[in-house]
């Protein structure tokens, strides 16, 4: 089936009523269990966790159908396993997650006492991408169901066997007032969005993403926005290039390419540019000595989004770029499965679409710099990226890299690996988004974490209310100095 078929006729898209009767089951069954007990959410949470061990290899096998080629092995180490390692580590933390939280209160209000509760919110909403569609549909999950929620998920379109392989699952799973898949088309998510959730998540570019925001602002939904935009690899003077080389490789060639945090463009010392150029090849050549025709390597989802990255080294050719094709292309191979081999790009500008527009795919422009201050100069005049990625041996230059950049997440002598870390929050800033999940920051985004203020029965307030006295202005003036 084609990446960009919708779901087929044995599974409608479901008309806006339709929708709005699930979330309405969802939040009448909410309603009535308002704070689910632990072993409530733990039961959820190993159900999920069967649900990914029972289908895992039927997941593979419809991800890799849709896209066309994609390895087994490759969704197993980006997909299956950190979505294991998510619900491990919520289990395991899940007691203290709970459990309400003594703050301390101003001395003028003691001994009243002060606590903070986390509450779930409600129904979350989750629409989920077609790069990662198994992990970015089930990650939100973890936290939304950790936190005591229920939750809808709305799978891409663009995926159309894996998403109605998700809603399939889900529906064997889980009690349809605890859990649902929902597939369909465009209108479907756009319905999908203008829903009111107590909380949604997106996952996507940052042009839907606005749209999103717009829609759950009608509802005044809070909503996470996990977007993209062009994430920075900076390559040190102090760097050690053969050491170091196939990390910022495999970050940027896993998926092709098709990965919001994957290295959009590269920042090398100028002196360093010819050497950096000889290693990265022979790195890419190494990790796949071929790429048509390789079962490792990832094709592009969909002819449309094959010819869009065609049309962006198009046209930085035009405008003077250099271009160095790792295997140049010939029309007898790749054209079946769309697996589009690197593309280097030298000499380019800001005038060219490569360098205004997120890549999303295995085309890498190499950006030559003078000074450090010119490269973080370079990053900071770009809207703030969801990942940086520092390559070096000098702390000094490292730290000025942390403290002179704001990036939603860094990995420093390697790539994409902040994400696999449970104890790391995970999201962007700006237009690579808002809000962040994983770990204990998802449970606390799909919670509200409510204030709680006990008095006393020996509580001395009765001084600061009417009929006021003469003395209450020494009086405040006291309290003041004990808050």
């Amino acid at each position: 089936m084609n990446s960009e078929s919708t779901i087929s006729a044995s599974t409608p898209a479901l008309a806006d009523g339709e929708l709005q009767a699930l979330l309405r089951r969802q939040q009448k069954a909410f309603r009535a269990d308002m704070s689910p007990t632990r072993s409530v959410r733990e039961d959820r949470l190993r159900r999920l966790a069967r649900l990914i061990d029972t289908h895992s290899g039927q997941f593979a096998a419809s991800i890799s159908d849709d896209f066309g080629t994609r390895s087994a092995t490759e969704i197993r180490i980006t997909e299956t396993m950190l979505l294991q390692s998510g619900i491990r580590h919520a289990l395991r933390h899940l007691k203290r997650w709970m459990k309400p939280r003594r703050v301390a209160t101003a001395l003028a209000y003691r001994p009243g006492r002060s606590m903070m509760i986390r509450q779930p919110l409600g129904v979350v909403g989750i629409i989920s991408p077609w790069n990662y569609p198994l992990q970015l549909a089930l990650a939100p999950l973890i936290g939304a169901l950790a936190a005591g929620n229920r939750a809808m998920i709305k799978p891409s379109e663009l995926t159309p066997q894996f998403s109605e392989a998700l809603r399939a699952a889900v529906a064997e799973t889980f009690a349809p007032d605890e859990v649902q898949a929902v597939t369909g088309d465009a209108a479907v998510g756009k319905a999908f969005a203008a829903m009111p959730f107590d909380h949604l998540v997106f996952t996507g570019s940052t042009a839907v993403g606005r749209e999103v925001a717009q829609a759950a602002a009608k509802n005044l939904t809070p909503v996470t926005l996990e977007l993209g935009g062009k994430s920075p690899a900076i390559i040190d003077a102090s760097c050690d290039l053969d050491g170091v080389v196939d990390r910022l490789a495999w970050g940027k060639l896993i998926n092709a390419g098709q990965t919001c945090i994957a290295p959009d463009y590269v920042l090398v010392p100028r002196g360093d540019v010819d050497r950096f150029v000889r290693a990265l090849r022979s790195s890419m050549t190494r990790l796949y000595p071929a790429f048509r025709g390789n079962p490792d390597y990832t094709s592009i989802v969909s002819e449309r989004h094959l010819q869009r990255l065609r049309d962006l080294v198009r046209d930085a050719g035009a405008r003077g770029a250099r271009i160095i094709e790792i295997e140049p292309s010939t029309d007898a191979i790749g054209r079946a499965d769309r697996q589009m081999a690197p593309t280097l790009l030298l000499d380019v500008d800001d005038g060219m679409r490569v360098m205004r527009e997120e890549i999303f795919g295995p085309v890498l422009p190499i950006v030559p710099y003078d000074t450090l201050a010119d490269a973080l100069s370079y990053v900071n005049q770009r809207d703030r990226p969801l990942a940086l990625y520092w390559f070096g041996t000098n702390r000094a230059a490292r730290d000025q890299v942390l403290v002179g950049t704001i990036a939603g997440g860094v990995s420093v002598n390697d790539t994409l690996l902040h994400i696999a870390q449970e104890r790391l929050p995970f999201g962007g800033i700006g237009p690579s988004g808002q809000g962040h999940y994983h770990g204990e920051f998802g449970f606390r985004q799909f919670s509200k974490e409510k204030p709680v203020f006990v008095q006393s029965r020996f509580s001395g307030a009765g001084i600061i209310r009417p009929p006021y006295k003469r003395s209450i202005g020494r009086v405040l003036g006291w309290l003041s100095h004990l808050t």
